[in-house]
């Protein structure tokens, strides 16, 4: 298990989701409008330093369900600058500064740390879980020359190629308007 998510009872100004309702437009794998964005569930793994907050949410807008890793910092992340969605007061931590997950090491490491495993999201601290997600675990290749992650952005069950098995995969479970969800998040090859 990831360990135990620290879940504050703060505020956060401006919110997560008015955040990504100012970034989301300009992603070219969004095709919703920020005006009618909401959330539908979301996980979260524990940096083993204590020090980034690792968030992932599954927002829906005009129909379709998006994935939006995010991490949280207390300090600018001067290699991620292109990375910087923006920034929030937390009531309880002072300023954040969030980032597009992708752009952000910590992440990479604990994603690939819990495929890799096969480990699953962490426990919270305080409120209920909105989803699960499972690492297929993978099993060490001796000619691997390196592994390529594919974040699936758009969960439509269109965007997950299939082109080759993977090597390894995130799987999330979540229940939503629509019923029981089973999707894969993330792919390894």
């Amino acid at each position: 298990m990831s360990g135990t998510a620290i879940i504050h009872d703060a505020t956060l100004t401006p919110t997560k989701l008015e955040l990504l309702a100012g970034w989301l437009p300009k992603q070219p794998w969004f095709a919703g409008r920020a005006d009618d964005l909401e959330r539908v569930a979301g996980y979260r793994f524990v940096d083993p330093d204590g020090e980034v907050g690792i968030d992932t949410l599954l927002v829906r807008s005009a129909g379709v369900t998006y994935q939006v890793p995010l991490t949280y910092r207390a300090e600018p992340l001067a290699e991620a600058a292109d990375h910087l969605i923006g920034t929030m007061e937390h009531s309880e931590l002072g300023t954040r500064y969030t980032y597009d997950a992708l752009g952000d090491p910590v992440y990479t490491v604990e994603l690939l740390r819990v495929i890799h495993e096969g480990d699953t999201e962490s426990e919270l601290s305080r409120g209920e879980k909105t989803m699960t997600v499972l690492g297929s675990g993978v099993v060490p290749v001796s000619n691997a020359s390196g592994e390529m992650m594919r974040v699936i952005r758009v969960l439509d069950g269109a965007h997950v190629p299939t082109n080759r098995p993977p090597l390894g995969t995130l799987t999330g479970h979540w229940t939503d308007a629509d019923g029981e969800q089973e999707q894969t998040l993330v792919i390894l090859r």
